[in-house]
């Protein structure tokens, strides 16, 4: 070890105490004893502290320098990791680059794809509504020829009511009025089809035309029920059986166009039954019945 370079500082030895000090001595000698053990303590302290020093200073070397190392290879890792990070930078920004002139170039290519397919689609969209157009205006054509056809139709029908409507005042003009079978005065009768149809424009009663065949059983007319017993196309007579209101009357050995007149508990005007045909084993004619029905 070396020499302290500090050595440890003595204090002068105490003055000679006064004679006749003989006590003091041995207290003046203990003194210096215990000062000098203080000194060696001191100086054992001082020296083991050196020692800590030094192993302190050797530890805290290798540590600086291991760090210096990791410090170095940190950054040389870092510097590495960072060229290849420029170089990955680099490369991406050359494959967008190209990326972005690739996409140009679709894009470009697909606006004159585009482009041609919606002037395609637009010179057929021109050439249909064309035909389209064409077509309403012969439709229209087509449609105003059929309305002047239509009016002049109309024309012509209106002509024709008008026509029918002189002919039906005149039919029911020619209606004529008789007396029934009961002897109440009967309302108009028609004794053929043309008065039958003026009949029923009339509209004062209802009317339900039959054609009755002779037959086992009645068929129904109206509200009634009615059965040929006998017809006689030579003489124009016939026979019929009425049903109604429960109970069954015989016309017997009736004429063409006499009005048949009965009562029913349904109104108080009579029902009537004009036969304007007789044929073997058939007549024909009409049920008129009053269009008020109160009961009897």
């Amino acid at each position: 070890m070396n020499p302290n370079p500090n050595p440890v500082y003595m204090p002068p030895p105490p003055p000679p105490p006064p004679s006749g000090g003989g006590v003091k001595i041995p207290i003046l000698f203990g003194s210096v004893l215990a000062l000098l053990g203080a000194n060696v303590y001191l100086f054992l302290q001082l020296d083991k502290t050196k020692i800590e020093v030094a192993g302190l200073k050797d530890s805290m070397t290798r540590e600086i320098s291991g760090v210096k190392e990791t410090s170095n290879v940190t950054t040389a890792t870092s510097k590495r990791y960072i060229s290849e990070l420029k170089d990955d930078l680099e490369a991406a920004r050359r494959q967008a680059a190209m990326a972005a002139g690739q996409a140009k170039v679709d894009a470009e290519k697909k606006a004159v794809e585009l482009t041609a397919k919606l002037e395609k689609e637009t010179k057929a969209v021109q050439q249909q509504m064309a035909s389209q157009i064409t077509e309403v205006k012969q439709e229209a054509n087509s449609a105003n020829t059929k309305i002047a056809a239509v009016s002049s139709e109309v024309g012509t029908v209106k002509t024709d009511v008008a026509n029918t409507k002189t002919e039906l005042d005149k039919t029911i003009s020619d209606l004529k009025r008789t007396r029934g079978d009961l002897g109440e005065q009967s309302g108009l009768i028609a004794t053929n089809f043309k008065e039958f149809q003026a009949l029923k424009a009339l509209g004062d009663r209802n009317y339900f035309e039959f054609t009755l065949p002779k037959e086992k059983t009645a068929r129904r007319v109206g509200d009634v029920m009615l059965q040929l017993k006998k017809s006689d196309p030579k003489r124009n007579r016939f026979s019929v059986d009425l049903t109604f209101d429960d109970k069954t009357v015989e016309k017997k050995d009736k004429t063409l166009n006499e009005p048949l007149q009965f009562y029913t508990s349904k109104a108080r005007q009579p029902y009537e039954i004009v036969v304007n045909s007789v044929g073997k084993d058939t007549i024909s004619g009409y049920l008129a019945t009053p269009k008020v029905q109160t009961p009897r």
